[in-house]
């Protein structure tokens, strides 16, 4: 990831595609519409783009049909060299987490992606499975820990009684155990929202990248991004989804806004 970020900018788009995107390019919110926006957006954006976030819900709403296309649409981005992180937000115990974990980090799955999203509301120790799974096949974990979500913060601030941290604070603190020693970062990310502010009672300096949502419709600018992050700024794979989309269906348009992003960003991180 630090190296795909380096040669292609620091930039993860996000594919959602969601029913009022479908509609702003033109598409009926069928599979037919489904198949035309994600092929439109792979084709135009594989070969240049470092990490693609596709929003597994927006293809399961489909059934069958739509996993298809997600399993086409996640097989073509990486090997075109882009980095997939298959936000599924998966969590649970178990055999059970095992089995979700499997579905997307097994190297033979229909699924196979880089990097997964993973709760820890079961407790961080629930995401054992997975953890062993990513370090056994080279992928990655992001670990939900202070979302942009404004409800996010009723779980994810709240104070642990045993030792005074917060649930987010403790997250982090589990994922930089998981990181230590590696070079140039482990594989053990956090989702931290862009939209936050200021974040400098955080340690966010877990030696991983931290998955940021919320730049472009959510609110937040590439120019947030230093004054949120602070010195761990450098390891942020920032995500746009609707800012890069809305410019579809044109391919030549999609690969603009993408590229503005991206300099936006390296211009705003300093590098």
């Amino acid at each position: 990831m630090r190296a795909a970020m380096d040669a292609r900018g620091p930039l993860c788009v996000g594919v959602d595609p969601h029913a009022s995107l479908l509609a702003s390019w033109g598409l009926a919110d069928d599979i037919q519409g489904l198949e035309r926006f994600t092929y439109t957006v792979v084709e135009a954006l594989a070969g240049t783009v470092a990490v693609f976030k596709p929003q597994a819900a927006f293809f399961e709403r489909f059934g069958s049909r739509g996993v298809a296309v997600l399993e086409r649409a996640t097989a073509d981005l990486r090997a075109a060299g882009g980095l997939v992180v298959m936000d599924a937000k998966r969590g649970d115990i178990g055999s059970t987490m095992a089995a979700y974990a499997e579905a997307f980090l097994r190297k033979d799955a229909p699924l196979f992606s880089d990097a997964l999203t993973v709760s820890p509301y079961l407790g961080y120790g629930s995401l054992e499975p997975a953890v062993d799974l990513a370090r056994s096949t080279g992928t990655g974990l992001f670990v939900l820990a202070l979302t942009s979500n404004p409800e996010g913060a009723e779980v994810q601030r709240a104070v642990r009684t045993e030792d005074g941290r917060t649930i987010g604070a403790t997250m982090l603190n589990h994922l930089a155990e998981e990181n230590a020693g590696a070079d140039p970062m482990g594989s053990f990310g956090a989702v931290v929202g862009a939209t936050l502010g200021d974040l400098s009672a955080f340690d966010l300096d877990i030696n991983g990248p931290l998955l940021a949502p919320g730049i472009g419709a959510q609110g937040a600018t590439p120019a947030d991004l230093p004054r949120v992050f602070g010195d761990a700024v450098r390891n942020v794979v920032p995500n746009v989804s609707r800012g890069v989309l809305k410019a579809g269906p044109d391919a030549a348009a999609l690969r603009s806004a993408a590229e503005r992003y991206a300099n936006e960003i390296r211009e705003a991180v300093g590098g």
